[in-house]
């Protein structure tokens, strides 16, 4: 229900005086008057003075209600409308209802009214703001601290434009507050338009920088085109412009690095070979049939959330280049996998400089092993003075 800009129409005041009075042909100041004079109220002594002040003054016509009586920060005129069953969410022209006002202004007590009567507190007027973010945008953090304890919340509104309107203001200390209330200050405006447009166009670095760190993106399109990147071109930025290619090298050798893992299937959004996913299987075998195994243990051994690859290969039965494999969780295992690869059984394992090793926890990610099959072998195999690079289908 809407009325005019300081709240609803003048027949809203109306449903609170007595039907005697609500008949009248007079404005709804004079009913009020009228109202407190027969109540004899001592608390609202001081509202009935002011009233008739503003009567006597000539504002004859302005609405009696809950915008009104917030605007004033009179919690009493605010508590004696709220008794008298005024809706406390309604709301004026522009969508915004008392709450909103109360919290740009600051006023806890007009806020706590206004709650316990069953104002909305994620409300949004027509622009998408909520009371919180006006709290927030005006300063007043104990306000903004009192909304949040009673369910409000800043993703309720439009985060992209509170972080668009702190990034024009210069603002690093209300973005960070706006990601302190779990808002992401990376999101754009309806037209597209991100807080790091702004900071770019506003060619503030610190700013730029701390986006950055959030994870904006510099090559975000606008509803015209424009990404950030564009801009801080268009502008002559250069220390942005810097900034920015140095992020773009960084995703590069991101990219690369994904690149380069197997490319047979996927799990958990991370890009793993068939084999990392029966193996990791085998592991949690392993763990059933070993309990007396920590909870930490069982975490470092689990190739998905720390996976460690191993280059194997067996001279004797030729494989000079070798293969890549996820390190299993024991010994027996990896043998396990040596006897599949290679045919080789009862087989030892050797370092790529010829030491025995008989406990997976020395062997370390991208560390090269050999299997032999006596000691025989594993003498022959500290002969060797060179082995082939692994070619591993993209591995390097």
């Amino acid at each position: 229900m809407t009325g005019t800009a300081f709240g609803p129409s003048s027949s809203a005041t109306m449903n609170i005086l007595p039907d005697s009075m609500s008949s009248q042909p007079w404005p709804p100041l004079a009913f009020w008057v009228m109202h407190l004079k027969d109540k004899n109220d001592p608390i609202m002594e001081g509202v009935l003075i002011e009233t008739e002040n503003m009567l006597a003054r000539g504002r004859m016509d302005l609405p009696l209600n809950l915008c009104f009586a917030t605007l004033r920060g009179d919690d009493l005129l605010l508590h004696q409308l709220l008794k008298r069953g005024l809706d406390p969410n309604e709301a004026d022209n522009n969508g915004r209802t008392a709450l909103h006002i109360a919290a740009s202004k600051g006023s806890e007590n007009c806020i706590l009214l206004l709650l316990d009567y069953g104002a909305d507190p994620n409300c949004k007027d027509s622009e998408g703001n909520v009371p919180l973010w006006e709290a927030m945008l005006a300063g007043h953090d104990s306000v903004a601290k009192l909304l949040k304890e009673n369910r409000a919340s800043i993703t309720s509104g439009d985060i992209g434009h509170y972080a668009c309107t702190a990034a024009e203001q210069n603002n690093l200390n209300l973005l960070k507050e706006i990601v302190q209330y779990r808002g992401d200050v990376t999101r754009p405006r309806h037209n597209g338009y991100t807080a790091l447009h702004v900071a770019v166009c506003e060619g503030n670095i610190e700013i730029v920088k701390y986006l950055m760190d959030q994870g904006a993106d510099i090559d975000k399109l606008d509803v015209h085109g424009w990404t950030p990147r564009d801009l801080a071109e268009q502008q002559g930025h250069e220390e942005i412009k810097t900034m920015f290619e140095s992020e773009k090298k960084r995703k590069l050798n991101l990219s690369c690095r994904f690149r380069r893992m197997p490319r047979h299937g996927t799990l958990g959004g991370l890009r793993v070979s068939r084999l990392s996913v029966l193996q990791h299987q085998m592991r949690k075998m392993d763990r059933g049939a070993n309990p007396g195994r920590g909870v930490g243990q069982g975490v470092k051994d689990d190739p998905i959330v720390n996976p460690s690859r191993v280059v194997i290969s067996c001279l004797e039965k030729g494989q000079t280049n070798g293969k890549l494999v996820l390190l299993p969780g024991n010994i027996e295992k990896l043998l396990e996998i040596g006897a599949k690869k290679f045919g080789i059984f009862g087989a030892n394992v050797v370092s790529k400089g010829g030491a025995e090793i008989d406990d997976i926890e020395v062997i370390r990610d991208g560390d090269h092993i050999v299997f032999v099959s006596d000691g025989r072998q594993m003498l022959q195999h500290q002969q060797q003075t060179t082995i082939p690079k692994p070619q591993c289908n993209g591995f390097p």
